[in-house]
C-alpha cells in the first residue's frame, strides 16, 4: 500500500477500515465475543477505537507477531480455558463482510463443521513449473478464490497448530491449510462468500471501498 500507517488503520468514508471490520460483527446477534489481534505498536489505537465507537462485543485486543500464524495463536491461546467456544478468524482489512456471510459460517459451526468462505473463480488458473512455463491447467468448475472468515470449534484448531508447532518444517499459513495439512481428516466445508466481501490491499482498493460505502 506505501502507506504511513498499517492499510488497517487507512480510513473509508472518513472511518478506519478496522472500525468497520468490527462493526460487522458487532452487529451481529450471534456473535457474543470479539478479539482483535494486532501489532504491539498499535494496541492503543485499536482500543481507542474500540471506546470511541462504543463496541460493547471486544473483550480482547491482543499482540499478534510477525506470521499470520502467530496471530492465530496468540487468539487460541487467549481462548484456552473456554474450550466449547468456535472461533472465527477474519482479516481485518475485509470491511465489506455481510450479516449472510457470518450467519452461513455459523449455521455451518453449529452442525459440528470446519468452515471457509470462498467465491468461484471465473478466470482460467495457470499452474508454473519452476521455469515460469505453464505446467497444467486446473479445471475451473475445482477452483475457488479464498475469503475470510474461517471457522472452527476451538478443539480443532487448537489441535491442527499444536501437531504445527511439533513440527519443525511447518510454514506459516492460513488457518485453513494448518487444519488441512495436520488434520487432513477434518473436512472444511465451503460457505458462498461475495464479490463485495474484498481484501484492501492496494491503493486502488481504497477507491473501491469509496464506492461499496457509498
Amino acid at each position: 500500500m506505501g502507506a504511513y500507517l498499517p492499510k488497517q488503520f487507512l480510513k473509508i468514508a472518513g472511518t478506519p477500515i478496522i472500525e468497520h471490520s468490527i462493526a460487522v460483527f458487532e452487529r451481529h446477534p450471534a456473535i457474543s465475543e470479539i478479539c482483535v489481534v494486532i501489532h504491539p505498536d498499535f494496541v492503543a489505537d485499536v482500543k481507542s477505537i474500540v471506546s470511541e465507537a462504543g463496541f460493547s462485543k471486544v473483550d480482547k485486543v491482543l499482540c499478534g507477531g510477525k506470521e499470520r500464524s502467530d496471530s492465530s495463536l496468540a487468539a487460541i491461546s487467549a481462548y484456552e480455558n473456554e474450550q466449547d467456544v468456535n472461533l472465527i478468524f477474519h482479516d481485518a482489512v475485509r470491511p465489506f463482510l455481510s450479516q449472510r456471510i457470518i450467519s452461513d459460517v455459523i449455521a455451518g459451526l453449529d452442525e459440528g463443521k470446519s468452515v471457509a468462505v470462498a467465491i468461484p473463480s471465473t478466470d482460467t488458473i495457470f499452474k508454473l513449473n519452476d521455469s515460469k512455463c505453464i505446467d497444467s491447467v486446473p479445471p475451473r468448475e475445482q477452483l475457488y478464490r479464498a475469503q475470510t472468515p474461517q471457522a472452527f470449534s476451538y478443539v480443532t484448531v487448537k489441535k491442527a497448530y499444536e501437531l504445527a508447532m511439533k513440527d519443525i518444517g511447518f510454514k506459516a499459513t492460513d488457518d485453513c491449510g494448518v487444519v488441512l495439512n495436520y488434520l487432513p481428516d477434518e473436512a472444511i466445508h465451503i460457505v458462498e462468500g461475495d464479490e463485495k466481501n474484498i481484501k484492501i490491499t492496494f491503493e486502488q482498493d481504497l477507491a473501491k471501498g469509496e464506492e461499496l460505502i457509498s
